[in-house]
């Protein structure tokens, strides 16, 4: 945490030129491009995967028939392909869980009054005029909907949702244009028996970073509006429709 802290400190120091009282803000920001630096030679993989399991599509509608009485022998088809074509499943997985940490360690950050037996000196940091420790409700509780705080969350909100429609829309279209196979699920891209109705949810998760940014810190809340954007930007180049 104090290791985290000092990192923090640093790059708001480092931008305070630039950004004056929201340098915090934007090194939060900018630590986040970074994770998402990192994490993208994983995601052109991930992408590469989905490629190849597009690729195998016709050839599990054909154990979908062989073994469409025996689900259990299906399943264990099915991921045998996946292991002798070198494919796995679950690749595109890999890029969000391991964001994870960095989301936490900001959570955490900015939950605590003190950090390595002193107080937490960034809690007094803000973006024009909303605490990067507060929550949605404190805004609410000073000024209302419209004050200071009320409005900074009131763009992050609408920044989201225009997010997650542009992501939910593209996944539409995708699904849309995507051929199924004979044998396969209605409704397009690979479904293990088991997954289908994940495949139906994924297009409607990105709406609920709505209720994500209304209960975390401020601080929180920038890192998933800013990696959720990026997360759009980066599937429209990897995945053209």
């Amino acid at each position: 945490m104090s290791v985290f802290a000092h990192l923090v400190e640093r790059l708001a120091e480092l931008l305070q030129p630039l950004f004056h009282a929201s340098a915090a803000a934007a090194a939060i920001v900018l630590f986040t491009a970074l994770v998402r630096l990192l994490v993208h030679p994983l995601s052109r993989a991930a992408a590469r995967g989905q490629r190849a399991r597009a690729a195998l599509q016709p050839r599990i509608a054909e154990l979908r028939r062989k073994h469409a009485k025996n689900p259990e022998r299906l399943r264990k088809a099915v991921l045998e392909l996946h292991a002798e074509e070198k494919v796995s499943p679950l690749s595109g997985l890999l890029p969000g869980l391991l964001q994870l940490p960095a989301f936490f360690l900001l959570y955490r950050l900015f939950s605590s009054a003190s950090v390595g037996g002193e107080r937490n000196g960034l809690l007094a940091h803000e973006l024009f005029g909303a605490p990067l420790g507060g929550r949605w409700a404190d805004a609410l509780a000073d000024g209302g909907l419209f004050g200071p705080a009320g409005l900074v969350y009131l763009v992050l909100f609408v920044l989201v949702a225009a997010v997650a429609t542009f992501t939910y829309r593209r996944a539409r279209r995708t699904a849309a244009r995507t051929p199924v196979p004979a044998g396969a699920p209605a409704g397009g891209g690979e479904q293990l028996p088991g997954l289908g109705a994940v495949g139906k949810v994924m297009p409607f998760l990105s709406f609920l970073t709505l209720a994500t940014v209304a209960v975390v810190p401020l601080a929180a809340a920038l890192y998933v509006v800013t990696s959720t954007t990026w997360s759009a930007l980066e599937r429209a180049a990897l995945y053209p429709s």
